[in-house]
């Protein structure tokens, strides 16, 4: 296949992918017509309609490479976004990155309320973890089990919670590679691995080569995002650029410099496609998320 085939391939596969994700968003999310109805609005508005779907792309990809149910892929894409669009609703707080601006639209807290916010957050999260429970979705309870496990270590304090916790701690120090390598290993690849390793447990296992991937994509994730922070503007990123920078957050761009930052992405690339090696054919999505990943201008 050519590369232009590939691509187009690659393209309506994922666009696929990003509407089934949303259709199964729709159904899995409460409705407005249902008591509290404002709740449930803004949980939908900070869910629905945005964002790349990259943590499911990556949950449908690994469980495809593994033959799973796409059905149970569904539920699992689903509750991992749902975290994802928690912390994002978090994350964008006064308290915490005080934005204004998230996916091209107004924060959750700016179009609703602060305390209308925190309770969004706190329903997604509970929302998620109800349909990871739900009876029959992984065949085997104790796999079944174990992927509630995987996503309540990603999303706590040892995880995405913990590394927020740094993040916010670090604010106008200088970090260390290592150190930036520690807190997003947490605050943003925690995540990304808890996506593919369940879309792999769906079909009962993740082989190794998955987790190496799912790691040095999780961190690439970082470094680009911090690239673009400091490169791409407001329109094209759909929040504000050159928050992370005002704020003194530490980045790897504060700390390598913008072209060797560019540099590790492409390293941590090459070594995501060096980890899927083994696998073959079967990783081509991996591999192309992997490309998207790195390779992303937005």
């Amino acid at each position: 296949m050519a590369a232009s085939e590939t691509e187009a391939d690659f393209a309506a596969w994922m666009g696929t992918t990003q509407a089934r994700v949303e259709a199964a968003l729709q159904r899995s999310l409460p409705g407005p017509q249902h008591v509290p109805a404002r709740l449930h609005e803004a949980m939908r508005y900070a869910t629905l309609e945005g964002g790349k779907r990259v943590r499911p792309l990556l949950t449908f990809a690994a469980g495809e490479l593994a033959g799973a149910d796409p059905a149970r892929l569904d539920s699992v894409a689903c509750a991992v976004e749902m975290i994802h669009a928690y912390s994002l609703v978090h994350d964008d707080l006064p308290c915490m990155d005080d934005d204004v601006l998230r996916r091209g639209k107004p924060t959750v807290h700016v179009e609703y309320d602060e305390a209308t916010a925190m309770l969004v957050g706190d329903a997604l999260q509970a929302q998620a973890f109800q349909l990871l429970s739900e009876p029959g979705l992984a065949g085997d309870p104790k796999l079944q089990l174990e992927m509630v496990k995987t996503l309540a270590l990603a999303a706590g304090s040892r995880g995405m919670a913990g590394g927020q916790a740094i993040d916010l701690a670090a604010t106008g120090k200088q970090l260390s590679q290592t150190e930036l390598e520690f807190m997003h290993v947490r605050k943003t690849g925690a995540l990304i691995s808890a996506a593919v390793k369940m879309g792999a447990l769906c079909a009962g296992s993740c082989p190794p080569a998955l987790e190496q991937y799912a790691h040095r994509i999780g961190l690439a994730f970082q470094v680009v995002d911090d690239v673009l922070d400091s490169e791409a503007s407001t329109a094209t990123l759909g929040k504000t650029a050159g928050k992370d920078s005002a704020q003194g957050k530490p980045t790897y761009v504060s700390a390598m410099g913008a072209p060797r930052a560019k540099a590790f992405a492409e390293e941590l690339r090459r070594g995501a496609q060096e980890a899927l090696a083994p696998l073959g054919r079967r990783a081509l999505r991996l591999q192309q998320l992997a490309d998207f990943i790195v390779l992303r201008k937005f």
